[in-house]
C-alpha cells in the first residue's frame, strides 16, 4: 500500500492536478456542466412523456409531439450550448470578452454545420453528435482570438466611441479571421471536421461504454479521492462529453420507443455508483452510527444528514478517509462492485438503464427510479446498494475502532 502511495504521490498526483488545473480543461469542465440544467429539464419531459402507469403510453400518445418540443430544444441543441458555454469561460479566463468569444465559436460551429447543397444547417448534428466538435471549436476560437489580440492584430477605436462599438470591432478581425479558416477547411477543401472528431474519439467513446472501461474510469476515481484530489472533478472534463453523448442518445432512443444503447450514460455513475457520494460512504456512515468510539460515532452521525444528498466531505476528511489505508481498501472497493453490479444488471435487462439525468444531488433510492423513468427495480438495487456498502466497510470500521479503543487518548486524531 505505501509503494502505490508513493507511487500516486510522486507520479499520477502531479500528472492529473496539472491536467485539472489546466486552464483548456477547467473551461471544458465549466462548459460542460453549464449544460447540464437543459439536460435536467429535458429530462422532466421525458419523465411526464414515460410515466411508469398502466395505459399512460396510450393515453399520451396523442401529446407526444408537444412534450418532445423543450426536449429538442435542450437534447438537440446540446452541442450549441456547450461550444457557448467553454468559449465563454475561456474567453474569461483569457481576459478577453467572453460574449463575444462565446458568439464567434458558436457562429462557427453552426457555419461547418451547414449542409451545402441544401444550404440548411443539419440539425443532427447540433445534439450530441456535435459535441466534440463543438469542445474543438471553442477551445480553438478562442485561443486565435487570444492570439490575435496579444499580437495587437485587431481594430482598436478611440476611447470617445461607446463601449458596445468598441467591443463589436475589436472582435472583427478575429472573426472574419475564424470565419474564413472554417470557410476553407470544410467548404473549399471538403474536410468533414465533424465526422473526422467523431471518429477520432471513437476508441474512447467506445471503452466508457464498455465494463472494463468504466471499472478504470471508478478506479482512478476513488484512488484520486484516496489521495485527497476531487477524482470526479479531474476527470469529469474529460468524461462529462461522453457521458452525456451516451444520455443524449439514451433520451432520442425513449422518445422513439427504441431500446437504449447505453448503460454508462451521464448519471450511471453519479447514481448507482455514487451512493451517498463517492465510494458509497453512507454504508461507513450506517455501520458506525453506534460505534462504542465516541469520535467515529459523532463524524457518521454529523455527517449522515449530508450524505443522504450525496456530499460525503464531512465523513471523507474526518474520519479520515483520504491517506488512510483502513478505508481506502473498502471505499475503491465499493465502487468496483456496484459499477459491476449495475452494469450486468442494466446489461441483463433486470433494471433500465438511465435516460432521466437528475441533480446529483438526489438521495439514494429516489435517484436510482428517477433516472430510470421510474424502474422499480433500481429502487430495490438502490437499497441494495447500501446494503452491500455496509458489509464491505463492516470489517474495516470494526478495525479502525478496535484501534480507537485500545490507542492512548492523546494519539487519537479526533475529538
Amino acid at each position: 500500500m505505501q509503494a502505490k502511495a508513493g507511487f500516486l504521490n510522486r507520479v499520477l498526483m502531479p500528472l492529473l492536478t496539472a491536467l485539472s488545473d489546466n486552464i483548456y480543461m477547467s473551461a471544458i469542465r465549466s462548459g460542460m456542466v453549464s449544460v447540464v440544467p437543459l439536460t435536467i429539464i429535458g429530462g422532466l419531459f421525458m419523465v411526464i412523456a414515460n410515466l411508469p402507469v398502466p395505459g399512460w403510453e396510450e393515453r399520451i400518445k396523442d401529446y407526444l409531439p408537444l412534450l418532445n418540443v423543450p426536449i429538442t430544444a435542450t437534447f438537440g441543441l446540446l452541442a450549441v450550448f456547450a461550444c457557448f458555454g467553454i468559449a465563454y469561460d475561456l474567453g474569461k479566463r483569457f481576459g478577453q470578452e467572453a460574449f463575444i468569444s462565446a458568439s464567434m465559436a458558436t457562429l462557427v460551429f453552426l457555419m461547418i454545420q451547414i449542409d451545402m447543397e441544401e444550404q440548411v444547417i443539419q440539425m443532427d448534428r447540433l445534439g450530441s453528435q456535435g459535441l466534440f466538435t463543438a469542445v474543438l471549436v471553442a477551445l480553438v476560437s478562442v485561443r486565435v482570438q487570444k492570439l490575435m489580440t496579444d499580437f495587437n492584430m485587431v481594430v482598436r477605436m478611440p476611447d470617445g466611441v461607446p463601449e458596445a462599438v468598441r467591443e463589436s470591432f475589436l472582435s472583427l478581425t478575429p472573426m472574419v479571421t475564424l470565419v474564413g479558416i472554417f470557410w476553407l477547411v470544410r467548404f473549399v477543401f471538403g474536410f468533414d471536421i465533424n465526422e473526422r472528431v467523431q471518429h477520432a474519439f471513437e476508441p474512447l467513446l467506445f471503452a466508457l461504454s464498455t465494463l472494463p472501461g468504466i471499472l478504470v474510469y471508478a478506479l482512478l476515481v476513488t484512488l484520486l479521492w484516496s489521495m485527497g484530489i476531487n477524482g470526479d472533478n479531474a476527470l469529469d472534463a474529460i468524461v462529462l462529453p461522453f457521458f452525456l453523448q451516451y444520455l443524449a442518445a439514451n433520451v432520442e432512443a425513449a422518445a422513439a420507443g427504441q431500446p437504449l444503447p447505453y448503460i454508462t450514460a451521464n448519471g450511471f455513475f453519479t447514481t448507482f455508483v455514487n451512493v451517498g457520494g463517492t465510494g458509497a460512504t453512507i454504508g461507513l456512515a450506517l455501520v458506525l452510527f453506534n460505534s462504542r468510539d465516541v469520535g467515529l460515532r459523532k463524524v457518521s452521525r454529523m455527517s449522515l444528514p449530508t450524505q443522504v444528498f450525496q456530499i460525503n466531505e464531512p465523513i471523507f476528511y474526518g474520519l479520515p478517509i483520504v491517506l488512510n489505508p483502513v478505508f481506502m481498501i473498502p471505499y475503491v472497493i465499493n465502487a468496483l462492485i456496484l459499477t459491476t453490479g449495475s452494469y450486468l444488471l442494466m446489461d441483463w435487462g433486470w433494471i433500465r438503464k438511465p435516460f432521466i439525468n437528475v441533480p446529483w444531488t438526489t438521495p439514494p433510492v429516489i435517484g436510482h427510479y428517477l433516472a430510470t423513468g421510474g424502474d422499480w427495480r433500481a429502487a430495490v438495487w438502490g437499497v441494495a446498494s447500501i446494503v452491500i456498502a455496509m458489509v464491505v466497510y463492516y470489517p474495516f470500521a470494526r478495525v479502525a475502532e478496535r484501534r480507537r479503543l485500545e490507542a492512548p487518548k492523546a494519539d487519537l486524531p479526533m475529538p
